[in-house]
């Protein structure tokens, strides 16, 4: 397999493990990462900082047992897809849900140039309100 794909492979194996400084290895400063309109951490963020503040954090505060499950991972060279499904219950309001996502990942000599998240918001959303 590429170096593209190994980088976000090992990603999602650090994410499984819940270990952050992994989950960011393939990320620069000028990482772009969109977490797609309507859900509950939209917007665009540079960098591990930005990354890590926006969502990771804040998915660590306001969720229990928040998950991806990776079910497949493409090899397109320069781009890697990530599909698979987020679990989780929300703690403000104990509702769980279940969304299908994908993950499209732009690469550049194993690390991430640009990440695109999308995925059905409204699933989301519903455990949060």
């Amino acid at each position: 397999m590429s170096k593209n794909y190994e980088a976000i492979k090992a990603h999602y194996a650090a994410s499984d493990r819940k270990d952050v400084d992994g989950m960011m290895a393939p990320i620069t400063g000028q990482t772009v990462w969109t977490e797609m309109a309507g859900f509950p951490y939209a917007g665009t963020y540079v960098g591990p900082e930005a990354i890590i503040a926006g969502v990771f954090k804040r998915i660590g505060e306001e969720w229990d047992d928040y998950s991806f499950s990776l079910e497949r991972l493409a090899d397109a060279g320069s781009i890697i897809v990530g599909m698979g499904t987020y679990t989780g219950r929300f703690k403000r309001t104990g509702r769980t849900m279940k969304a299908r996502v994908v993950h499209v990942w732009d690469m550049e000599d194993g690390q991430v140039v640009r990440f695109e998240q999308f995925t059905d918001t409204k699933l989301v959303v519903e455990a949060t309100n």
